[in-house]
């Protein structure tokens, strides 16, 4: 049935994998948020297994499959790979059509990227030569601390004061952490510190003005971090529905314009990366089942 038809986004991350189902309208049905744990082709199947099944849709309702992040290569059933950068800045441009930064904060790396009012993407810059401010980052740091991840942001948003860290270095600050415990330092302090780091490595990767839209993991489960983002560049930072999915939303939109274009006769193609993540599948693995069913 064609009411039925749906398009599958896929993020392929090297901490999470990421799923969206949306709809030949452009509405959002489903979506799913998985560990990568470097199975990518088992999870990016069970990611899209389950997105389907919380948008009350089928493998055989889905028309195409976009498949973005780290691990792309590495999607089983993808029928079109589209770069990192491309992919997050149109998720961001759904939720907040003007001209905006997107500010991509994940587990293991950080994107900046200018869009115009037309969505359009123009400067853009990427950390990736180590966890330094991300995801990874403040883990590290909450193990020191003892706490997880929800207790971090709690704890964090209560302080009365602020521990400033002075390395982005994830190693560093683990040693200098302990060093602050040892002195007494308020755990919630440190805490804040840790968060207010985080937005301080984004910032000085690159100076941004105007609006700014937060994405990734960071966002979702830290979102104390878009508010000292705010502090340090005098910006209005905004956090979009569903953070961490954006990049899979940016791949669900991009499948439909491909079905469009698929349906009109035009070719597809696949769009480059300057950075090209995992090799691809062998060629007998891909479009092919690999988990059951």
């Amino acid at each position: 049935m064609e009411g039925m038809r749906c398009v599958v986004g896929l993020d392929i991350g090297s901490t999470t994998t990421k799923a969206v189902v949306m709809d030949l309208e452009r509405q959002v049905l489903g979506q799913a948020v998985l560990t990568s744990g470097g199975y990518f082709e088992e999870r990016a199947e069970k990611a899209i297994r389950e997105a389907l099944e919380k948008a009350a849709r089928s493998l055989a309702d889905v028309a195409w499959i976009t498949a973005t992040g780290y691990g792309r290569l590495r999607a089983p059933r993808a029928d079109q790979t589209v770069t990192e950068l491309s992919c997050h800045a149109r998720g961001a441009f759904y939720h907040v059509p003007r001209k905006i930064t997107v500010v991509d904060i994940g587990g293991q790396d950080n994107k900046i990227i200018s869009i115009d009012e037309h969505g359009r993407r123009g400067r853009t810059k990427m950390n990736r030569k180590c966890a330094a401010g991300t995801g990874a980052f403040i883990e590290n740091a909450a193990r020191q601390l003892d706490l997880d991840s929800q207790q971090m942001q709690s704890m964090a948003s209560c302080a009365a004061g602020v521990v400033e860290i002075g390395s982005f270095c994830t190693v560093f600050a683990a040693t200098e952490i302990i060093e602050h415990l040892r002195r007494g330092s308020a755990k919630d302090s440190i805490a804040r510190g840790v968060l207010r780091a985080v937005a301080l490595r984004a910032f000085e990767m690159e100076r941004f003005c105007g609006e700014v839209v937060l994405t990734g993991g960071v966002a979702e489960h830290f979102p104390l971090v878009a508010e000292e983002l705010a502090q340090l560049s005098g910006c209005p930072v905004t956090i979009p529905p569903h953070p961490q999915t954006a990049g899979a939303l940016g791949a669900a939109l991009y499948a439909l314009d491909a079905l469009e274009k698929k349906e009109r006769g035009e070719e597809v193609k696949n769009d480059e990366d300057e950075h090209p993540g995992l090799p691809a599948l062998p060629g007998s693995l891909r479009g092919k089942e690999i988990c059951g069913g």
